[in-house]
Parts: structure tokens; C-alpha cells; sequence
């Protein structure tokens, strides 16, 4: 069983981001079970906009995160909340994936995202969490993906401008058991669709 984690933070590597590191509570409690992860930070990758998996110029690196995506039992897309919504970056991601709703497994009949199971990871210092769970759901459905009951865990410090964020707050407990929670929920939806 294999795991894949689309980091859609805004800041490139070696930045440290709250996605990425409140996704690592799932990505752990999934290698605990077993199963291997790839973390893919997106900002670190040219992906140019469109909804095709071909490469749409030369230096497109959207085939090869393509190729490590349908690698994976397991997606778990991860992103922060700006102005309420879901990143910038994460929206790049879907839009082409969305090429994903005509593609075909070997079968040439079923589509290329069934069978696997997607969840999502969310952090911002703003409300707007559940929203930004639910436009990235209703993404992950549309294109294919089966999505279990509590697929999420999110940390967010409330409405306002502020300094606290995921990696700097004591107040970790609920978001790391809803984490371990949605790891445990994935993959046993993982282990059924086997």
C-alpha cells in the first residue's frame, strides 16, 4: 500500500510549512500501518496551467507528479487557507488532474482514479477549514477518487490576522487524533477497494 502527499503550500523548500508538517501526522500514523508515503511540495515544480497530463511546455513537470499520483493507493492533498479558500497551488494541482475524468486504466473502461482513496489536510490562521475540505472533496469526487467518512483533519486559529500557526501552537491535540483518525479511516477504505 502506497501513500501520496501533495504538500500545496506557496512556500518552495526548504520553507517550513504548516501543511506539510500537520499532513506528516497522517503520513505517520500511515507508515505505522505500514504502508510507504511520497511527499510532493508543489511549489517546488514548474506545473503549468491546464487540464491535460502531457506536458503543455518543455519544462512542465506535471507528467512525472503525475506518474508518482497514480503510484498511490492513498492521495492526501494538503493545503492552507487563504482568503477562505484553498491555495492557489492546490487549485493548479486539480485543474490538472481533471484530466484524470477521461483517462481509463488498462481495461480501457474504468476510469483511472477509482479504485483509490483521497483525504485532505488543512491549516490557516482564518476560519474557513471546512470550506477549503469541502471544495478540495468535492474535486477529489468528481475526479474519481472514493472518499471515506472523516477523510480530513484540519488546525486553524480562528478568524483574524495573526502570528500563531500550526508549527508554533501548544493547541495540537484535537488536530493530531482527527489526523490519525482520517489515516486510519483511508486505509481501511484503501484495504476494502483492494
Amino acid at each position: 500500500m502506497h501513500a501520496t502527499c501533495l504538500v500545496c503550500t506557496l512556500k518552495r523548500s526548504p520553507e517550513p510549512s504548516n501543511a506539510e508538517s500537520l499532513a506528516e501526522v497522517v503520513l505517520g500514523a500511515l507508515r505505522e500501518e505500514g504502508v510507504t508515503t511520497d511527499t510532493i511540495r508543489l511549489a517546488d515544480h514548474q506545473i503549468d496551467p491546464g487540464v491535460v497530463s502531457e506536458a503543455v511546455s518543455e519544462g512542465d513537470e506535471w507528467p512525472a507528479i503525475r506518474a508518482r499520483i497514480l503510484k498511490a493507493d492513498i492521495l492526501l492533498v494538503a493545503s492552507p487557507t487563504w482568503l477562505g479558500q484553498p491555495s492557489s497551488v492546490s487549485k493548479r494541482a486539480l485543474e490538472r488532474m481533471d484530466a484524470f475524468i477521461s483517462e481509463t486504466k488498462e481495461d480501457g473502461e474504468t476510469p483511472i482514479a477509482y479504485d483509490r482513496v483521497a483525504g485532505v489536510v488543512v491549516v490557516g490562521n482564518e476560519d474557513g477549514a471546512h470550506h477549503v475540505i469541502s471544495e478540495i472533496n468535492g474535486a477529489l469526487n468528481d475526479i474519481g477518487y472514493t472518499l471515506p467518512g472523516q477523510n480530513w483533519t484540519y488546525w486553524n486559529k480562528g478568524p483574524g490576522p495573526g502570528e500563531e500557526e500550526w508549527l508554533t501552537t501548544e493547541e495540537k491535540e484535537w488536530s493530531t487524533s482527527t489526523g490519525e483518525a482520517c489515516a486510519k479511516n483511508l486505509l481501511r477504505t484503501a484495504r476494502k477497494l483492494q
